[in-house]
């Protein structure tokens, strides 16, 4: 056989043995039902509407006021009209109202039955301030809505110098989405990679399968078909995310969706090569379940100060010049690049820079990790140190 045919061969045996394995159905289950359970969270709160307050007696001639600073603030705020105040009381007691608002129009008084809403307090608030000012304007002998209209028109202008995005709030949860899958993704699998490693050497299956493939290929086969399991655990839940944000109305960029996925697809490939190759070599440096966790936490660490830097640097300002420099250079590429091209904000130039940094990053990192493993997967009793690894 040649050595295509025998790398995948390795790589279909653990790929049709951990898809089959009931971790793997259970788990992709979970975060399925954690998406959709997230998804149907959004839309609930997304559909639901404001505070709803009643208006009884003379407090009813506030209503079309009340109205009309809610529609100023852009807030959702119910208003209705309760003709019986004791009826009111009860709707508040149950939980149909959020206020009940009674007595005189200049003097209201809110029951509610605990506290007020804040929004309905500031809308509320606004309200009678408005009519505190017209009454002392009247007094003074001034026009209220002579007033009213001089200060409407008394704002600022705005001389932008570059368009802002209405929907940059949507691509920031794209992008966050994106880094926190990869993030994932490269952990458990890469973490998956190393346990295969030391599973084959405690079992003493790594001696027969090295008796008949190559040390390379038997490492080429399994990080190629774990890495291959990954990707199909990442399109269902990618996919069924996409269509179900789509669905349920919090997607309104099907394009910039469709292309953060395939991007997030191709990111993890090489991010999953980069670090499954170190996984690999860090099992291969122990022989026993118990020891393996000491030498992946290194790249644990690693990865994880990668996201949470990452992720608050972007959020803080995905254009600033420390962004745009680390989402070129490995490690950070495979996490921020993919985050940065869902905002809109990575040239053409950078991502192909991305890409040529990564792929020569994984060329050293698989050449290395490769004489690691050649050198440690036959090594049995103590943990083999990194520095006689390299030396043997």
């Amino acid at each position: 056989m040649n050595t295509a045919s025998v790398v995948w061969l390795i790589a279909a045996r653990e790929l049709r043995t951990r898809l089959k394995a009931k971790s793997f159905v259970i788990g992709t289950l979970a975060l399925l039902a954690a998406i959709t359970g997230y998804l149907a969270l959004s839309a609930w709160l997304a559909s639901s509407s404001g505070p709803v307050i009643g208006l009884s007696g003379s407090a009813a001639q506030l209503r079309p006021a009340i109205e009309a600073v809610a529609e100023s603030l852009d807030e959702d705020l119910e208003v209705r009209i309760v003709d019986d105040a004791n009826d009111g009381r009860r709707e508040v007691r149950d939980g149909d109202l959020d206020a009940l608002i009674v007595g005189s129009a200049s003097a209201p008084t809110a029951v509610v039955d605990e506290d007020l809403d804040d929004t309905a307090r500031g809308i509320l608030t606004a309200v009678l301030q408005q009519r505190a000012l017209q009454t002392e304007l009247q007094r003074a002998g001034a026009d209220p809505d002579a007033v009213g209209r001089a200060v409407a028109a008394a704002e600022i202008r705005i001389d932008a110098l570059s368009e802002s995005d209405p929907l940059e709030g949507e691509r920031l949860v794209l992008a966050g989405v994106a880094m926190t899958l990869l993030y994932i993704a490269l952990i458990t699998y890469g973490s998956g990679v190393a346990q295969g490693v030391v599973e084959e050497k405690t079992s003493r299956v790594v001696e027969l399968l090295l008796a008949t493939v190559r040390p390379w290929h038997l490492l080429l086969g399994k990080i190629l078909g774990i890495g291959l399991v990954g990707l199909v655990q990442l399109v269902i839940l990618g996919g069924v995310g996409l269509i179900g944000a789509s669905v349920a109305g919090q997607l309104t960029l099907p394009a910039a969706g469709v292309g953060t996925f395939v991007s997030l697809l191709g990111w993890y490939l090489l991010g999953f090569f980069l670090f499954a190759s170190l996984f690999a070599a860090a099992g291969a440096l122990v022989s026993r379940f118990e020891d393996m966790q000491s030498v992946i936490s290194p790249l644990i660490m690693l990865l994880a100060i990668v996201f949470v830097v990452g992720l608050n640097l972007l959020i803080r300002d995905p254009r600033s010049e420390i962004v745009e420099v680390l989402s070129m250079i490995p490690p950070f590429t495979t996490i921020l690049m993919p985050a940065r091209g869902a905002l809109g904000v990575a040239p053409v130039w950078q991502t192909v820079v991305a890409i040529v940094l990564t792929l020569i990053a994984l060329a050293v990192t698989v050449r290395l990790a490769g004489a690691v493993y050649e050198r440690g997967v036959l090594h049995t009793g103590s943990r083999l140190s990194l520095r006689a690894a390299l030396r043997r």
